[in-house]
């Protein structure tokens, strides 16, 4: 009997040689949604033999995880971003295990981890590649590391990134699925789809959904109708770094993706600028703390995600906060006017200083 990578590779062969057209479009929209439903199956059975993944502790104001092939350099560029020690040496699988580090920038405090390399066949488990990608599923960013002379190890990650389910630089469609007992399927949509209703009831049928009200808004494709069905379907934010530029000729380097940064974390070219990067990506923001009839702490912000509220900021401070809550007072472009009185709902924006007001 054929183990589940063996049917894994069979369907996806069957559906490259499956010319698409409307005719077959039916066909491979099953075929696509078996193939996600046995890679799930396969990483289910992955986590009882004991391969669940690395234990990491975060730590930090958020969590970048370093993804590329071995010896891409990955050891050496967390050592420059953080000064942490991971070992550094020219010869593959040199980090056996994860390593983290702390950078520290515009007073965010931020988790590097340098993870063992990623190579061909890691979602399907080769390398540990199943606890390795375990990691990066619980990232904040990923930053794809690849070498500047070999840029077609970039096609190759992102392609093993998407078997795990991870999708990079994607919003999540909108497509809502409410399961119900009877009833048959129906689907609505608040714009015309190009491809048949019955395609997405056959891949609901592919995941034994029988019954269910499915909601569509926007334009989506049949892949995005199985990624709404699978568990194992994430959405990341991923930057390309390509490293090792003074290794190669200008000529190789005017080939390269114009929107990656380009580094050498050997003699820390561009180190700076990918820093700032990393920050803007991650949509922190700085909240400053102002005691009641005091002064602002300008040196030692709270460092918040992008869209936190004053909520997040009372649970930060004292986990009692919000329940003796009476008031917050906010200066800065988050309110109409400085000193303005808030509630728990109020969004912040980055460098606003804040006084929260409790019961005594």
């Amino acid at each position: 009997m054929a183990s589940l990578e063996e049917r894994i590779r069979e369907l996806e062969e069957e559906i490259r040689k499956t010319p698409y057209n409307k005719a077959t479009a039916h066909h491979i929209g099953r075929l696509k949604a078996r193939i996600a439903r046995l890679r799930e199956e396969a990483e289910k059975r992955s986590v009882k033999r004991g391969g669940g993944g690395y234990g990491v502790r975060k730590g930090g104001d958020a969590t970048v995880v370093l993804v590329g092939y071995p010896s891409v350099g990955k050891s050496t560029l967390l050592n420059k971003l953080t000064g942490a020690k991971s070992e550094v040496g020219s010869y593959d699988f040199t980090t056996l295990r994860v390593v983290p580090g702390i950078m520290n920038h515009k007073k965010a405090r931020i988790q590097i981890l340098d993870i063992p390399g990623i190579i061909e066949g890691a979602s399907m488990g080769r390398g540990r590649g199943r606890e390795v990608l375990s990691v990066v599923r619980s990232a904040d960013l990923i930053v794809l590391l690849v070498d500047a002379s070999n840029p077609s190890q970039l096609d190759i990650i992102k392609r093993e990134l998407h078997s795990a389910g991870i999708r990079l630089n994607k919003k999540r469609p909108e497509i809502f699925i409410r399961k119900k007992k009877t009833g048959g399927i129906n689907i609505s949509s608040t714009s015309k789809l190009d491809f048949d209703e019955d395609i997405i009831k056959s891949v609901l049928q592919e995941y034994k959904v029988h019954n269910a009200d499915v909601l569509i808004r926007g334009k989506v494709g049949i892949d995005d109708v199985v990624d709404a069905l699978s568990e194992r379907v994430i959405y990341k934010k991923a930057i390309t770094v390509f490293n090792k530029i003074d290794l190669c000729t200008r000529e190789e380097l005017k080939k390269l993706d114009e929107g990656a940064i380009f580094i050498s974390a050997e003699s820390g070219y561009g180190i700076d600028t990918l820093k700032e990067r990393i920050y803007q990506e991650l949509d922190l923001i700085r909240v400053f703390m102002r005691p009641q009839g005091g002064e602002p702490d300008f040196e030692e912000p709270l460092v918040l995600r992008k869209g936190s509220t004053i909520e997040d900021v009372c649970i930060r401070l004292h986990k009692d906060f919000v329940r003796k809550f009476r008031y917050a007072q906010v200066w800065g472009s988050s309110v109409k006017f400085d000193g303005q009185r808030v509630g728990l709902e109020h969004e912040l924006s980055d460098r606003d200083v804040v006084t929260i007001v409790i019961e005594k």
